[in-house]
């Protein structure tokens, strides 16, 4: 699977004063590789409208759309994909209800074990971090650049480096091995979105 380049990932608090259409469609064109609808707070109902209107514009872009740790949004609204935390849905359960088509990626944070064995059950994407210090998940555990290198030479399917990356610091994990940088303040926290989703972008240009 050729996943590469930038993956944004939407934030609640970030897109509460905003036109979720309008944002997200900047960031579409801007030239990301993948998005992810992380909605963690608000009724169903307004995840349902908010992940299919996303969904309809990333069709539209030919951007893949993968649903945060919600099994039944992800089936319910036809997304392309699932990410599973550590202790989210089983993977082999996702696998069973979404079909062989879906992107499901996995958190494993700094475990090569937990990747391995990811990888094994069917994962199509492993994600390592926090790289640096995150402000949409604080506490989450440090990762090691070094884990990157060791990942492309163990592994086969693609990497994504995660945590406090943007257009500064997101060269060396490229570098070091991530096939996708998934990003979430850089571009959804800003007044600049489309300029500075297109300065991640170019990270990939050689």
């Amino acid at each position: 699977m050729n996943l590469k380049g930038i993956y944004a990932i939407t934030d609640d608090a970030l897109l509460a004063e905003r036109n979720i259409a309008e944002v997200i469609e900047s960031v579409l064109q801007a030239g990301i590789s993948m998005l992810q609808y992380r909605g963690k707070s608000g009724s169903k109902s307004l995840k349902l409208e908010q992940s299919s209107e996303i969904l309809d514009l990333c069709q539209l872009y030919d951007v893949p759309l993968i649903i945060n740790d919600d099994l039944p949004l992800c089936k319910t609204i036809g997304a392309h994909g699932i990410h599973l935390g550590d202790e989210d849905e089983n993977l082999q359960e996702a696998r069973l209800r979404l079909g062989n088509e879906a992107i499901i990626g996995v958190t494993c944070h700094s475990s090569l074990q937990a990747a391995i064995a990811a990888e094994e059950a069917g994962a199509d994407y492993i994600a390592f971090g926090r790289f640096y210090p995150s402000k949409t998940k604080p506490e989450a555990p440090k990762a090691h650049i070094h884990i990157l290198r060791e990942a492309q030479a163990m592994l086969s399917v693609p990497i994504v480096a995660i945590g406090g990356i943007n257009a500064e610091n997101g060269a060396a994990l490229i570098t070091a091995g991530a096939d996708m940088l998934a990003v979430v303040h850089s571009v959804f926290g800003t007044s600049e979105i489309s300029a500075n989703t297109k300065r991640l972008v170019d990270l990939f240009r050689p």
